[in-house]
Formats: C-alpha cells, sequence, structure tokens
C-alpha cells in the first residue's frame, strides 16, 4: 500500500502541460498524437483491436497497416472524409508529465474550432507537411497562435520520409515559417509521424544532422512556468460558500499572482477593501496559493460579495473600464454586425455588451488591416466593445486569464465570438450617479433632451444635463439601463458609473 500511495502521490505532484496539434490540412496532426500515444504504449489491447479493425475499414496508410489518425478521428463524419472535425482531447501521462491533447482541424472552416482548442493551451505544436511547406492554413493557425498569446511553439516538419529526411528541405521550411512565430518561443523539429520518426525518441539513423530532441523529450522538457503572471493576483469568485453561520468563503481558481494569508486585496468592482484570513482546501490550510490552483479564501472583514466579484491584490489593481478595444474570432454563421447586444462573459460573470465599430478586419495570410462593416464565420478582426457596466481587466498579452472574453448570442445561446482585450479606450455614452441628492448627470450633444424626457418618466430623480461630451444612444436605451442599474437612491453607495 505504501508503495501505490507513494505512485499515486509522485503522479498528483507531476507538472500539467497543455498543448494542441495545428496546421494545414492532411499535415499529420491526428497521425503524429496516434503515433505518440502509440509508441508511449498508452494504447490499451482492446482500443489497438478497435484500431486495427477501424484502420481495415477506413485507414489510408495501406492494407494491414495502422492509420494512427483515427486514434483521435472518432466521428463517422471524420473516418469517411479522413480529416479532423471537432477538436479532439486526450490525456495521457508520462514519467516526468502529464498531457492534455487538443487535436484540431486543418480546414478553413473549422478555423472557429482550432481558436476554441488553443483558448487554453500552454503550447502549440504546429504542422507543415515537408512537401508542401507553409501554405494558406498554416499561416491563419500560426497568426491565431500568436493572436492569443501562446509563447511555446513547436514547428513540427512531419513528412520527412518522403522527401528523403533532406536537411536542405528541413531548412528551407525553417527559412519559411520562422516569421509566422516571430513573437514565440520556437523550436523546429523533423519528423515522420506515420514511421515514427524522431516523435517520442530521437532518431540519428535517419536523421544524422539533426542534434536536437525529439517531440516528446521537448514536451517532457519545456518549461512553461516562465509564461505564467505571478505579479498580478487575479482570483474570479464562482461561488460563494456559506454552510453555517461560522464559515464564509469564496471559492474560484486562482486565475493569475500568488497570494497569502494576511495579503491586502481589493474585491472589484464594490472597491471594498480588506485582508485575506484563510486559504481553504479539502486538504487543510494552504500557506500561499498560485495558479492554477482552486481553493476557497476568506476575508477578515465582512463584505457582500457575489459570484462574478474579482479579488485582486490592493496594490496592483487591473484596469476598469465600460469600454475596450479588442481581438476577436468571429465563430457565429450570423454575421456581426455593430450595434447588436450580445451576453458578455468574463471570468466568472455575465453582463450585457455590445460591439461599438469593427476598427479593422486582419488578413491573415499577408496580415494586413482591412475596412469591414460585418465579419463572416472565422473572421478576425479588431473591434471596439462596449459593456453595460464596467468591467474590471488587464490586456491580453499581460494576463490571460483576465484578458480574455466571449460574446454570446442571447437568442440562439450560441457562442459569437472569442475575444481578446488589447486596451481600455473612452466610453462613447456615460451618465454618473450621485446618491447625494439623487442627482443623474448626461453629458454629450443632446444631453439637455435626454435629461428632459428622462425627468418625465423617472421623476424620482433629478437630472442635470452637460455638453462637454458627444453621448450616442437612444432615450429607451439609457431608461433600460438606469432601471437595470437600479439607479434609485442607495444610502450605502458613494456613486458609480453606468
Amino acid at each position: 500500500m505504501d508503495k501505490i500511495a507513494q505512485y499515486l502521490d509522485a503522479h498528483e505532484k507531476k507538472s500539467l502541460l497543455r498543448f494542441l496539434t495545428c496546421g494545414s490540412v492532411d499535415d499529420g496532426k491526428s497521425t503524429l498524437i496516434g503515433r505518440l500515444l502509440y509508441d508511449s504504449k498508452l494504447i490499451f489491447e482492446d482500443q489497438l483491436a478497435s484500431l486495427r479493425s477501424a484502420s481495415a475499414a477506413h485507414g489510408t496508410t495501406g492494407a494491414g497497416e495502422i492509420d494512427y489518425a483515427l486514434v483521435l478521428d472518432g466521428l463517422k463524419a471524420e473516418r469517411e472524409q479522413g480529416i479532423t472535425i471537432d477538436v479532439a482531447y486526450r490525456y495521457f501521462a508520462t514519467p516526468r508529465r502529464k498531457f492534455i491533447i487538443a487535436d484540431c482541424p486543418g480546414h478553413e472552416q473549422y478555423t472557429r474550432n482550432m481558436a476554441t482548442g488553443a483558448s487554453t493551451a500552454d503550447l502549440a505544436v504546429i504542422l507543415v507537411d515537408a512537401r508542401h511547406g507553409v501554405v494558406t492554413q498554416t499561416r491563419r493557425h500560426a497568426f491565431i497562435v500568436s493572436l492569443l498569446g501562446i509563447k511555446h511553439v513547436v514547428v513540427a516538419v512531419n513528412k520527412m520520409d518522403l522527401v528523403d529526411y533532406s536537411k536542405e528541405r528541413f531548412d528551407e521550411i525553417v527559412r519559411e515559417a520562422a516569421p509566422l512565430v516571430a513573437n514565440a518561443e520556437p523550436v523546429f523539429i523533423p519528423v515522420s509521424a506515420l514511421k515514427g520518426v524522431n516523435v517520442t525518441t530521437r532518431s540519428p539513423q535517419e536523421i544524422p544532422w539533426y542534434s536536437g530532441p525529439s517531440l516528446l523529450e521537448h514536451l517532457e522538457s519545456v518549461d512553461i512556468a516562465s509564461g505564467r503572471n505571478l505579479e498580478d493576483f487575479r482570483f474570479p469568485v464562482q461561488y460563494v460558500l456559506r454552510p453555517d453561520l461560522n464559515f464564509r468563503g469564496f471559492a474560484g481558481t486562482v486565475a493569475s499572482g500568488v497570494v497569502r494569508p494576511g495579503d491586502a486585496v481589493t474585491v472589484l468592482p464594490s472597491g471594498k477593501t480588506s485582508r485575506v484570513a484563510r486559504i481553504v482546501t479539502a486538504d487543510g490550510d494552504l500557506p500561499y496559493a498560485f495558479p492554477p490552483q482552486s481553493v476557497v479564501l476568506t476575508l477578515e472583514d465582512e463584505i457582500d460579495i457575489s459570484s462574478g466579484d474579482l479579488i485582486v491584490h490592493t496594490g496592483k489593481l487591473p484596469e476598469v473600464s465600460s469600454a475596450f478595444s479588442a481581438n476577436i474570432v468571429w465563430m457565429d454563421h450570423e454575421q456581426l454586425v455593430p450595434g447588436k447586444e450580445y451576453l458578455f462573459r468574463h471570468g466568472s460573470g455575465w453582463r450585457k455588451a455590445y460591439v461599438k465599430e469593427i476598427t479593422a478586419q486582419i488578413d491573415v495570410n499577408t496580415r494586413e488591416r482591412l475596412p469591414a462593416a460585418k465579419l463572416g464565420l472565422n473572421a478576425i478582426a479588431e473591434v471596439v466593445v462596449e459593456t453595460t457596466t464596467p468591467l474590471a481587466f488587464d490586456p491580453y498579452e499581460r494576463n490571460r486569464a483576465t484578458g480574455r472574453f466571449i460574446l454570446v448570442d442571447p437568442i440562439s445561446n450560441q457562442t459569437a465570438a472569442a475575444g481578446m482585450i488589447i486596451a481600455a479606450v473612452a466610453p462613447t455614452r456615460r451618465a454618473v450617479y450621485h446618491t447625494s441628492g439623487a442627482v443623474v448627470a448626461i453629458t454629450g450633444a443632446h444631453a439637455a433632451e435626454i435629461a428632459e424626457r428622462l425627468a418625465s418618466k423617472l421623476p424620482a430623480i433629478r437630472f442635470e444635463a452637460s455638453a462637454d461630451r458627444t453621448v450616442e444612444g437612444q432615450v429607451e436605451e439609457i431608461i433600460d439601463l438606469l432601471v437595470e442599474r437600479h439607479v434609485l437612491p442607495d444610502p450605502a453607495a458613494d456613486g458609480f458609473i453606468i
């Protein structure tokens, strides 16, 4: 029993690497992962028997040969067409590390699936067919990897057996692909997924001119901790635990930074401050917590905190704004039209938002910024987003956890877009409420007219007008905002911004 306990304890303490495979269709992504699992002895006998049967029916590698791509391509349509359609996730472990793989589709029409798989990855393996080199979809996926801030990238030049393991061809592809991953820390590895060359172990007989690690060796040794933000403590509250009168804790996952008992913290959006009393887990209290640990925090003071609030260190606050620029990947069949209202998911909280304008659509081949009035499926663009309530965030480049969001269509409930915040911008619509005297100040060129019409509908509030800023929107929209935000006097509030 002691040996079993020791093994389980050692397994639990292994680091976890999330990575994805991407690239153009037929570059060998699924085959590479299938071969990786097979050579690592991580496919069970019953799975292997099923794989041999599926290879005989749907395989593309020849009679009697195992088609390793079928390990991950499990959908009927995938096996019939010989392509990956949906993101396939697999978990496996080696003596040195645990892994979660996201095998992403290569077809352009499934780009949104690739972006979904990449959203949680620490490392990206971009495959390039040695025969064809860098193609359009390679550039598209490399750009999305860059856009999502993945700092660790492996460019695996696959099917080297079909170019006689040519060093000249490998060097040519490296020169072609290097500019696409210049913002990351790229590693270039020649492989043959079908033959198992340089996948789990080095293959000096086939590739004597290559002295670097095999793919698995690199995956086991790459240091991903350097890419995590350990400076800015961010703790999105997911649930409030109140089992009895003596305990009130806030459950969530540490998104970034490190927290210790006694740290001064601020709760957003309320701005209330306190100190961390305890860091509670099922196995007992911790002296500190770091990402991606799931813990329960208790505070020294009784503060009204709800799901969706953000607990941060008092000395390192995030930005707060109701308008910001962002890069988005559009994932809905319905086109994006500026002005339409969407549900906005950020961290563990929901609010309403709309895309004010499309700043530019980005051509993934040339990375040129082009004007656009609408966005179609799989389009990538820079936009300006406005939310109905102020948002606490960090730029995505600094903190992936608090800089990402999704837009959801409120009618179809479909995820419409995945977004990465760039920076705060000045909001176009702004109303400030002061509890002292119950006054709402409205700014903009037509503020006097708006204030007069609002006063007739909400006589309990006094409205004041100022024309020093431009206000866009209809009176009805402003009324909806005021009602939604419970603008009627609140003695406990010092004031807030809509």
